[in-house]
């Protein structure tokens, strides 16, 4: 799997998420993939994992009108926004948030792809302030 960019949908394994996402007619698939993280809890958390955390985390902010970069990697999503306007309750805003700040979090192996990397702290950043609008 590659990574081409530090947007949330900058990678296979989000973009993969995202076709499985086509199939979900609600919120569940969505905070699913959320708890996987959340319940890793303090154990080593694979990128895979990470990156589709991530991106449902950037489906609680595309749901609540707060997209991040639209381009053609995103037009899965947009297309599932679109046909189900849904609005995230916030326990589940709080856990796309929980789950943000803990794939920035040892161990993880998001953090070991991007060490050093600024504009990957700067996505993160960006998708945490625009979950907390």
């Amino acid at each position: 799997m590659g990574s081409w960019s530090t947007e949330s949908f900058g990678n296979d394994s989000a973009c993969d998420w995202a076709y499985k996402l086509e199939n979900s007619e609600d919120l569940s698939f969505i905070e699913a993939t959320l708890q996987t993280v959340l319940d890793a809890g303090s154990d080593y958390l694979d990128s895979r994992d990470g990156e589709q955390a991530v991106a449902a985390a950037e489906m609680v902010a595309w749901l609540r009108g707060f997209p991040g970069k639209v381009d053609s990697y995103t037009e899965t999503v947009s297309n599932w926004v679109k046909a189900h306007p849904l609005a995230p309750s916030d326990e589940l805003v709080r856990k796309a948030l929980n789950v943000v700040e803990r794939v920035q979090q040892d161990p993880s192996e998001l953090v070991d792809m991007w060490e050093g990397n600024t504009k990957w702290n700067e996505a993160m950043a960006n998708l945490s302030e625009r979950l907390s609008k």
